[in-house]
C-alpha cells in the first residue's frame, strides 16, 4: 500500500503560473474527490496526535476548514474558524501580519476557547508559515496554548517549518515537496 504522502502527491494537481507567473500552485481539490483518501488523511493525523492534549482545533480560512473540521470531529473536540477580517459576526480579536507584498488580518471570536486550553492549528498547506504564525500569536495572546500544527502539504523549500517549530514542538506535514 502507498504511504499517505504518496497518496496525497498522486492526487494533487500542479497548476503552473498560478496565481502569478513562476509559481506552481499545489491544488488539493482533487483530494476532495476521493473520500477514502480524505479518511486516510484524517486517520494519519489522528494516529500521529495520539497522547497529545488537544482541547480544540483552529482551522485557517478557508482550506484549513476542510480537514480541520473533520479532524476535530474525529478527536471529539470543538472546531475554531480562524477567519479573514470582517467575516465573523460576534466580538473578535484581530491580528495583523505581514505578507510578501502588504499585510493581512485574521480574527477569532473572543469566546472561541478558554484561557489555558491547548489548541491545535491546522491548515492545508505550509509555505512560509506567516499565517499560522499570526494565528499562533493570536491564540497565545488570548490565553491559549499552541498544541502543535498539522498540514496536508508542505513546501519545504520555503522554510516554513523552521519558522514555526519554535512556536510548538509538534509540526505534522503529511506530504512534503
Amino acid at each position: 500500500m502507498d504511504t499517505i504522502a504518496q497518496q496525497i502527491k498522486t492526487a494533487i494537481r500542479d497548476i503552473p503560473d498560478f496565481p502569478k507567473p513562476g509559481i506552481v500552485f499545489k491544488d488539493i481539490t482533487p483530494i476532495l474527490k476521493d473520500p477514502v483518501l480524505c479518511q486516510n488523511i484524517i486517520e494519519s493525523f489522528a494516529l500521529q496526535l495520539q497522547g497529545v492534549r488537544i482541547d480544540a482545533i483552529a482551522g485557517i480560512e478557508s482550506r484549513g476548514f476542510l480537514f480541520g473540521l473533520q479532524l476535530a470531529g474525529k478527536l471529539g473536540v470543538p472546531f475554531i474558524p480562524v477567519r479573514k477580517a470582517g467575516k465573523l459576526p460576534y466580538t473578535v480579536k484581530q491580528k495583523v501580519y505581514e505578507l510578501e507584498y502588504g499585510a493581512a488580518t485574521i480574527e477569532l471570536h473572543t469566546d472561541a476557547f478558554e484561557p489555558g486550553q491547548h489548541i491545535l492549528i491546522h491548515d492545508d498547506l505550509l509555505a512560509t508559515g506567516g499565517t499560522v504564525t499570526a494565528a499562533s500569536e493570536l491564540i497565545t495572546e488570548m490565553g491559549g496554548i499552541v498544541a502543535g500544527f498539522t498540514f496536508v502539504v508542505g513546501l519545504g523549500f520555503l522554510k516554513g517549518k523552521e519558522k514555526i517549530t519554535p512556536l510548538a514542538e509538534r509540526v505534522i506535514v503529511l506530504a512534503n515537496y
